[in-house]
């Protein structure tokens, strides 16, 4: 299983399809991130930035989980069928994989500013934790719009917009259990270091189950797929 994620990794570096990535993650790191918090309200601007980064990235990382998986030569594909039964396990795993990496690299620069204006280190870790999270769910959902579910890209690509603008704003309603709980961070992040610390707990969990659903339920499915 370690060798074919290896192998899907190196596939996706080495057909530059990283680059469908990387240059919005660059984008947003410089139009966006790089002006910093300052001023009286610097911590306060500075701990919701923890929060907006996650929001920012979760269609982006979608987006990259699709790719990955949507955009594999037929030979790789083929190969790793043959090679491992649980291929797509593999191939959420890569994309997961990828998708940390590219937040890593987008979190430099709000890491480093919410440390210079002060704010504490449990809150900086919590934002850590909360981008993990958001990784995880965004992958998963992500997934479910890749080739071997939906066979049309243009499909595909509506059908991942639509998914994602379902899953925030579900979270205005009656339903809001069912989608991703990107307002209630937002908010607790943009509250201050305490609500967001304290709100964490039932996000994190919030997140949690949701994304064992939404991957269990791709794996399951896309196996009863010719």
């Amino acid at each position: 299983m370690i060798a074919l994620v290896r192998f899907v990794l190196h596939g996706y570096v080495r057909s530059s399809r990283v680059l469908y990535a990387l240059v919005p993650a660059l984008l947003l790191v410089l139009v966006v991130l790089t002006q910093g918090p300052s001023g009286p309200d610097g911590l306060r601007l500075a701990t919701g930035g923890l929060g907006d980064v996650p929001a920012f990235l979760f269609p982006l990382w979608a987006w990259t989980a699709r790719t990955l998986i949507d955009t594999q030569p037929d030979g790789q594909r083929d190969l790793a069928a043959l090679a491992v039964r649980r291929r797509h396990v593999a191939d959420l795993a890569a994309a997961l994989l990828a998708n940390l990496v590219l937040g890593v690299l987008v979190l430099v620069v709000p890491m480093a500013q919410a440390r210079n204006a002060g704010v504490p280190v449990p809150v900086m870790l919590t934002g850590l934790g909360l981008a993990a999270l958001a990784c995880a769910a965004a992958t998963a959902l992500g997934a479910w719009t890749a080739r071997v579910m939906i066979p049309s890209p243009a499909a595909g690509l509506v059908s991942l917009l639509g998914l994602l603008t379902a899953a925030v704003l579900l979270g205005l309603g009656p339903l809001r259990r069912l989608a991703v709980p990107l307002l209630a961070w937002e908010k607790a992040a943009h509250d201050g270091t305490e609500a967001f610390t304290h709100a964490f707990p039932g996000i994190a969990l919030h997140l949690v189950l949701w994304t064992a659903a939404v991957a269990g339920s791709y794996l399951v499915a896309v196996r009863t797929r010719p």
